[in-house]
């Protein structure tokens, strides 16, 4: 299940695998949203073990929430500020200088919308891309499957359901570009 999970396929989200997989993973989510202001060195070392990678510079401040972790990366000199939750049974991928608001969500899973299957705990995902220099304002939402690209700035709020072009500003719900940069 795990396989078809990172492929994009359906798969069922109750596996035995993936549960341990996850279950790591928020032990370690855990110790991290338990950490203090003062234990930097300590953080960096459960972002590193959490995450598949985190770049030089970047900073999450505590409490964030995960799936899996390791389908993370994070470039360098990002901030993400409190409350992000990543659901990540598909990867997400944040480049360099990204500013991520209080209250985030990049949301990878997707659900059947037949009632069976739902109900029988299938499910798929689509990674989620965030280009260098992205400004996420609070409260986004990036829908599975979006790709937002460089420079462009979120406004809070925003439920961004499709791809973002470089150098925009989007806002709204579901979210539009209202400009260049």
């Amino acid at each position: 299940m795990h396989t078809r999970m990172l492929a994009g396929d359906l798969y069922l989200a109750d596996d035995p695998e993936i549960g341990e997989t996850s279950a790591a993973a928020l032990d370690l989510q855990d110790a991290y949203n338990q950490t203090s202001a003062r234990q930097g060195p300590l953080r960096r070392v459960l972002l590193e073990q959490m995450l598949g990678s985190i770049g030089a510079g970047s900073e999450i401040r505590p409490p964030m929430y995960i799936d899996l972790g390791r389908n993370i990366t994070i470039g360098a000199r990002c901030f993400v500020n409190f409350n992000l939750t990543a659901l990540d049974v598909a990867a997400i991928t944040i480049g360099d200088d990204v500013l991520i608001g209080p209250n985030v969500q990049l949301l990878t899973p997707t659900h059947p919308v037949e009632p069976a299957p739902r109900r029988d705990k299938w499910e798929a995902a689509k990674p989620i891309t965030i280009g260098n220099n992205v400004w996420l304002g609070g409260g986004v939402i990036v829908c599975p499957g979006v790709t937002i690209g460089e420079n462009s700035v979120i406004g809070a709020g925003a439920v961004v359901s499709r791809d973002i072009p470089a150098n925009v500003v989007a806002v709204g719900n579901p979210a539009r570009v209202i400009r260049s940069i």
